[in-house]
């Protein structure tokens, strides 16, 4: 099965915070979507593993994508090494995926900017042809992403361009909900962590309003980007 989009996340709902409005709005246009989880996010304050799994299942429904994967990594304790990097390599070119959007590239979290690190990585490894991997016992071919893009998480990164998503809004901010486990509930006897707050739910919103402000839309979400953005015509990007 071939992707148009794999967008990565050191945990499950990275993507969900960082970019599922873009990915609500490709898919209305007919993409093909995949999720990749570096982790089962088990080392986070609130919840479980097994919490988030089912969590993350509900989130994928809510966004309509094709597949949902986890590698199941260390939480916290993953490399940029061999190994993981081979793993990633596998996935890239199981599903061939013309863009992929990973982690931002710093972060208050660190599994962030090694998720970020790893993934550009293993994108360019991809396209080795000497670097052997197999699916399902058949060698795979090597394959390079077109495009790799980082998007923003905790940190106000200025992004070096940003994607109109006026009215796809409520899709992101109901997936982002679908983990309950992880945030604001004013009923919730599990300890305090920065993403439990209602502030940090409020700010889903108003940073999406503000860049949105910026470009004289309702709504934007941010992404960095590892080489220039090349245009054909003034009014087409590459």
């Amino acid at each position: 099965m071939k992707l148009d989009i794999l967008a990565i996340g050191a945990h499950p709902d990275d993507v969900e915070l960082g970019c599922s409005a873009t990915i609500a709005k490709e898919i209305s246009r007919g993409k093909k979507v995949g999720v990749l989880d570096l982790t089962r996010g088990e080392l986070g304050t609130r919840g479980s593993a097994e919490i988030r799994d089912k969590e993350a299942a509900s989130a994928a429904q809510i966004l309509g994508l094709t597949i949902r994967e986890n590698l199941g990594f260390k939480d916290g304790f993953f490399i940029n090494d061999e190994i993981h990097q081979k793993a990633v390599i596998e996935i890239i070119r199981k599903y061939q995926p013309e863009v992929v959007l990973c982690n931002a590239i710093q972060d208050r979290h660190i599994d962030h900017g090694k998720g970020s690190r790893l993934v550009s990585d293993a994108c360019f490894l991809s396209g080795l042809r000497k670097i052997e991997t197999s699916s399902d016992q058949k060698t795979q071919e090597a394959w390079r992403p077109k495009q790799v893009y980082h998007y923003i998480q905790w940190e106000n990164l200025k992004p070096d361009f940003v994607v109109d998503v006026t009215g796809f809004m409520d899709i992101k901010i109901k997936a982002v909900k679908a983990y309950s486990s992880q945030f604001y509930d004013p009923d919730s006897k599990e300890p305090v962590s920065p993403i439990s707050s209602k502030n940090f739910l409020d700010s889903i919103g108003y940073r999406a309003s503000d860049l949105g402000r910026i470009i004289g839309k309702e709504s934007a979400e941010g992404f960095t980007v590892e080489r220039f953005v090349a245009v054909d015509h003034l009014d087409k990007l590459i």
